[in-house]
């Protein structure tokens, strides 16, 4: 008696059930294999093309609006992004040596995470001139590599649908547009984090093994261009961990000999960085304040550890209500535990790394609150859940995927984060807040002769906007750096004056100010020191008096 052909297991056929009953036997099968195979492109393709549409997402938030000034709410963080890129081009190629233009004709060297965005950006001011939004440019292209990274990381594992979901949250969330489409070292870090981790854990999933060197230099690179990466590293420990309980002595050798080449060469640079910080004025290391061993344990506690204040830039700021349930939501639910032990392994890596942020977040609260683009590091997992959040409302009392019913839950979704958070948090981000500074950079810039130096206050005083955009070195005003605080007055006249006449007797030739300029502790410049300004009348050259810049030229004894 003939067995009757069995059923393909793929929901794609290439001929109908009456006429596939009816051959023979030893016809069937080669035809269910074609079946098989015909399917597994077609869902090769279909996933292909969904993600292309996620990337092509993507492209639209991150590149709207590019060519937009640095003047939005992260404008003093990029100004000394892109300072660095002009010194790069204009005076030393040397990556080692990163240095801003706002204390003074120089050298002012800084210690600084490795500058790869800033350097990427200087080589096309080479290629095509300067621009200021070249940066931005650059940042959106290393954004694109994080929306990719994360996709095939989660496909990894939590299978393709997770994947899909997850990078679209990704590509929508207002805060990962934000950053992404900035003037910061914070995209490098992300993507080459991302990309490391995901080509670690396809190695240890059963790559090839020249994925352990790649996935090694991507994710050394990702913590050299912002510290925080190093919070990643929890995943590939994790793994190795995973090796040593499986008694694969030899993977697990080779993952933590490359973990310790990758922090050595980590804490390499950064020990330049710290020397290079001591040796030069102004004695500047960026992120060197705010870590719970700097205030105190004690002040952390009394103080929530920052938790108020990272809520609120969370729910007004960086993702709003609907991303915020979406990641409650997905957290708050895991998946179905899986049988296979390798993949029950594979499954934990959105909490490993999302515990880990968290353990960075409560020993740095107070530097991250007040930095906020440092909390890029937990886009990743907070994508993942945000992903998984969305498939559990969407498919909630089906049974089936994808349905009808799933596809119109799911467009509602999109619906709301695009119209309560996407939408409305990016354009509050993207405001031209510093425009001001910009204008009074442009003026200083017009009346600025070759080799002058500048001394600008901006709008947010501390801000180097104005001295960025006036094409010059200069000075900040009140000047500052190191342990010095420069966003606010100093309390008389006869200080600020002292304080000019030093910056005189460096060289300084314009001084210019927002009439809006006004200090951190809400002090407007033109009333607190209305008497540094009757001692510019009478020493200085006055060649700007508007409703909004004054500008002096200031003369020698």
């Amino acid at each position: 008696m003939t067995k009757p052909p069995r059923k393909p297991s793929t929901p794609l056929r290439l001929a109908p059930n009456d006429l596939e009953l009816n051959q023979p036997e030893s016809r069937q099968y080669p035809q269910e294999t074609i079946d098989r195979e015909t399917a597994a492109r077609g869902y090769l393709n279909l996933d292909t093309a969904i993600l292309l549409g996620i990337l092509l997402i993507a492209v639209v938030f991150r590149f709207h609006k590019i060519t937009l000034p640095l003047v939005d709410g992260f404008s003093w963080r990029e100004i000394s992004t892109a300072m660095m890129a002009d010194n790069f081009q204009q005076r030393s190629w040397n990556i080692f040596f990163p240095e801003v233009s706002w204390t003074g004709p120089g050298p002012s060297y800084q210690g600084r995470e490795f500058q790869i965005v800033s350097y990427l950006t200087a080589l096309l001011y080479q290629l095509f001139g300067w621009h200021d939004w070249f940066g931005r440019v650059v940042a959106a292209c290393f954004g694109l590599v994080t929306v990719f990274s994360l996709h095939r990381l989660t496909a990894l594992c939590w299978g393709e649908r997770h994947a899909h979901a997850a990078a679209l949250a990704y590509a929508l969330m207002p805060a990962a547009i934000m950053i992404d489409s900035s003037f910061l070292p914070d995209p490098a870090m992300l993507a080459l984090v991302t990309l490391g981790v995901w080509l670690f854990v396809k190695y240890w999933a059963g790559g090839s093994g020249w994925l352990l060197p790649l996935a090694t230099l991507s994710f050394s690179l990702g913590a050299l261009s912002k510290p925080p990466g190093i919070a990643a590293g929890a995943v590939i420990f994790y793994l190795m961990v995973c090796w040593i309980l499986e008694k694969k002595w030899k993977q697990a050798r080779l993952v933590f000999l490359s973990g310790l080449l990758s922090l050595v060469v980590i804490g390499a640079y950064f020990s330049w960085a710290i020397y290079l910080a001591r040796s030069y004025p102004p004695f500047h290391f960026a992120g060197s304040g705010g870590y719970i061993w700097d205030y105190g344990v004690w002040t952390y506690v009394r103080d929530r550890f920052y938790f108020q204040s990272a809520w609120n830039t969370s729910v007004l700021w960086f993702y709003g209500y609907p991303f915020m349930v979406l990641f409650a939501v997905g957290l708050w639910m895991p998946l179905t535990r899986a049988e296979d032990p390798k993949q029950r392994a594979l499954s934990a890596i959105p909490y490993i790394w999302l515990a880990a942020a968290v353990i960075l977040y409560l020993a740095a609260a107070g530097e991250i609150t007040s930095n906020v683009w440092n909390l890029h590091i937990f886009h990743v997992p907070v994508a993942i859940f945000c992903g998984h959040g969305a498939l559990l409302l969407a498919t909630l009392a089906s049974r089936t995927f994808p349905t009808p019913t799933v596809a119109l839950r799911l467009i509602c979704i999109v619906a709301i984060v695009l119209g309560w958070s996407t939408l409305p948090l990016v354009r509050t981000m993207k405001k031209p807040i510093a425009i001001k500074g910009k204008l009074l950079g442009e003026e200083l810039a017009r009346l600025a002769q070759p080799g002058d130096l500048v001394v600008a206050i901006a709008p947010e005083v501390g801000d180097p906007i104005a001295v960025y955009y006036s094409r010059a070195r200069g000075w900040v005003f009140p000047p500052g750096g190191g342990d010095t605080e420069w966003s606010k007055f100093v309390a008389d006249d006869a200080t600020a004056i002292a304080q000019l006449e030093e910056l005189r007797a460096q060289g300084a030739d314009l001084f210019g100010v927002a009439k809006n300029a006004t200090d951190k502790q809400d002090l407007l410049f033109v009333e607190h020191h209305k008497g540094l300004i009757d001692y510019l009348d009478r020493t200085s050259t006055k060649l700007t008096d508007s409703d909004d810049l004054l500008v002096y030229r200031i003369t020698r004894p």
